[in-house]
């Protein structure tokens, strides 16, 4: 028999095996593609970014789900950079505040972990697809066949909806649903959102929005953000993602360093008869924003400097979603992530139902509860 079985190879995952691994256990870990980490390495293609340099109160503020707080806790950022070291990584934290590993990619930081789990005898199955319970089973498509494994424990670590060519497919969630395990619906999370552009803007494609503020509902966020052909993305809209997908409209700040009456000042000291173009420009916008403005206000566009309104068509679709909301609800696990209707199955990463922006949150999130199954797991298997 199998002592822990881990699904899924992912950060969460990972890092429950690793947990396991420490205190001795026998471990296996199945992953449906053909190696492991596919979405970590995706996640660092433009920069690893594994954490936030921040105090820690400030950093779980960032979370929808305060039951997080004990795990962030026990695994934060100050944890997160000493264990990229640990594992012959150096990171350096910029002046966001994100953190990085100096190589900036992820393949040598998996290389390194991977090599680490299988010197303290992890054993990996790859193209292992779990497609369901069998009995007391977990069975799996394999290359050599069906197979079913029954542990003693296991750490389920499945990913969200997001993405699924590189593994996170939410199949799962009939099967829990059928051991009476509450699955909070998926909902797209850091997304881009759709716009119906005129043909004026297609120049502007691919251009980056800078130095505005983006306003919606009650919040708002300095950021910048990428104008697509099929809407907007990027750093900005995710900070008020959350925001927009709740029905809030959203706006821009154009002029977010001068007030409305200092813009109107500025405004009253420009020459008599000049274009509202020229008014634009003086001000300090720059061709993208100007193209904003008359794409949104043309008929009064200094009235709308401080608070542009952009109509938007709602969410890009939940697989392009860089992560989502939803999953495991909290009232079916123990504080341990243990399932209450399965009792020795452990659940974590971003299959639990909690939701943060991007900035290094996600990942640390997916490591904390990782390691938090993975000790809870330790205990089952130790009688303790």
């Amino acid at each position: 028999m199998t002592a822990a079985l881990v699904i899924g190879a992912g950060p969460a995952g990972l890092m429950a095996a690793e947990e396991l691994a420490r205190a001795g256990v026998q471990v296996v870990v199945c992953e449906a593609r053909p190696s492991i980490g596919r979405k970590f390495l995706m996640a660092g293609k433009s920069g690893l970014n594994v954490t936030k340099d921040e105090p820690l109160a400030a950093f779980a503020s960032h979370y929808d789900a305060p039951w997080l707080r004990p795990m962030l806790e026990a695994f934060g950022p100050t944890e997160v950079q000493d264990w990229c070291r640990g594992l012959g990584q150096d990171v350096f934290t910029g002046s966001s505040g994100r953190v990085f590993p100096v190589v900036m990619k992820a393949s040598p930081l998996l290389r390194a972990w991977a090599a680490r789990l299988a010197a303290a005898g992890v054993e990996f199955r790859t193209r292992w697809r779990w497609t369901g319970f069998d009995g007391n089973g977990f069975r799996f498509e394999t290359p050599g066949g069906v197979q079913v494994l029954s542990p003693k424990v296991t750490v389920l670590a499945l990913g969200g909806a997001s993405w699924q060519r590189l593994g996170s497919d939410a199949a799962c969630v009939p099967w829990l649903r059928e051991k009476a395990v509450g699955v909070a619906p998926w909902k797209p999370a850091n997304m881009g959102f759709q716009v119906d552009w005129s043909p004026k803007m297609a120049p502007f494609f691919g251009q980056p929005v800078k130095g505005v503020a983006l306003i919606a509902g009650q919040r708002r966020e300095r950021g910048e953000f990428v104008i697509s052909s099929r809407g907007v993305e990027g750093g900005g809209i995710y900070a008020v993602s959350r925001e927009l997908r709740e029905g809030a409209t959203l706006a821009l700040d154009l002029l977010p360093d001068l007030s409305e009456t200092e813009v109107a000042a500025r405004l009253s000291r420009m020459k008599p008869g000049e274009t509202a173009m020229n008014r634009l420009r003086k001000l300090g916008l720059g061709k993208v924003q100007i193209a904003l403005v008359m794409e949104f206000a043309r008929h009064a566009p200094l009235d709308h400097l401080k608070r542009l309104l952009m109509p938007l068509k709602g969410p890009h679709p939940l697989d392009e979603a860089i992560s989502v909301a939803g999953g495991v609800e909290w009232a079916s696990v123990t504080e341990g992530l243990e399932l209450r209707a399965l009792p020795g199955v452990f659940v974590c990463g971003e299959m639990l139902d909690w939701e943060a922006p991007t900035g290094g949150y996600l990942m640390t999130a997916c490591w904390a509860t990782g390691r938090w199954a993975g000790r809870s797991a330790v205990r089952t298997v130790q009688g303790l």
